[in-house]
């Protein structure tokens, strides 16, 4: 193994799982930038960093992330042993960072234009990577025997469009927008709901502007769920219950999350810079 000695990694998106991966090279003494858009999408908005670009600041379990403009307020959070957190779409900031590693976890189930020349080791995250082609490692990201695995040749599984299965449920258990329009939540992440509950509504885009309900498919606590205020498409993931009805789920890294940011720990220690 080599000896890492710029110990700078940004990873793409701060979502859940790019945040689980943050979690733990965070906690093996890295230091985190992580980009996002500028109205993040994560459901599971407690265990997410991406909350920052809302609120300014986020925190999943005993992690903190501070949302920032620039390398010297990047600088500032990273003396305070927290994940700088830029808007920033494209990661563009990864040219001047001149960071060891590049993790692309955005979770877009194709390459969005991470390039295996963006640093000296780039990661790829689920489906849409080719280890030795755009990037050097591939994590696999589907729920199995395989989870987390480092793969150095050849690609992740492919996406079934199926979610994971969680306490019996697959598809039952997302909450899909079910229409175009304005996202508003009535429940909060953490409430408990039966099926058939409406737990948000969507003030379509249409000149009524109905309120169209969105009902819970299965009874459950309510995981993840977006911010009020949000535009939604139809059809788009806006939430998700967990048939396990365990409330501290609901704020602390998932088991998935985990897997794969020791996946990335993994690679990152292998390759070294």
């Amino acid at each position: 193994m080599n000896t890492i000695i710029n110990r700078r990694i940004v990873i793409k998106g701060a979502g859940d799982l790019a945040s689980g991966i943050a979690f733990r090279l965070c906690h093996a003494g890295f230091e985190i930038a992580m980009t996002e858009i500028a109205a993040p999408l994560a459901v599971r908005r407690m265990v997410s960093f991406s909350q920052a670009v809302y609120d300014g600041a986020a925190r999943v379990e005993d992690v903190s992330a501070l949302l920032v403009r620039d390398e010297a307020e990047m600088r500032l959070a990273f003396e305070k042993k927290q994940i700088a957190v830029f808007v920033d779409p494209t990661a563009a900031i990864a040219g001047n960072l001149r960071p060891a590693a590049l993790v692309d976890a955005v979770m877009a189930k194709k390459n969005t234009g991470t390039a295996i020349t963006g640093a000296p080791l780039v990661i790829g995250v689920g489906p849409g990577f080719t280890a030795g082609v755009d990037c050097h490692a591939v994590i696999e990201t589907k729920r199995g025997h395989t989870l987390g695995r480092v793969i150095t040749e050849g690609s992740a599984l492919p996406n079934t469009g199926i979610p994971g299965e969680i306490g019996g449920y697959t598809v039952e258990r997302l909450l899909r927008s079910p229409a175009d329009g304005v996202f508003e939540a009535l429940a909060s992440i953490g409430d408990r709901v039966q099926k058939g509950d409406t737990v948000a509504f969507v003030r379509s885009a249409g000149a009524e502007g109905d309120e169209i309900p969105l009902k819970a498919g299965i009874g459950g606590i309510v995981r993840g769920l977006l911010p009020s205020g949000l535009a939604v498409t139809r059809g788009m993931k806006a939430g998700d219950v967990d048939p396990r009805c365990e409330r501290f789920h609901c704020f602390t890294v998932s088991d998935k999350a985990l897997a794969i940011g020791g996946g990335v720990l993994e690679a990152v220690l292998r390759f070294g810079n």
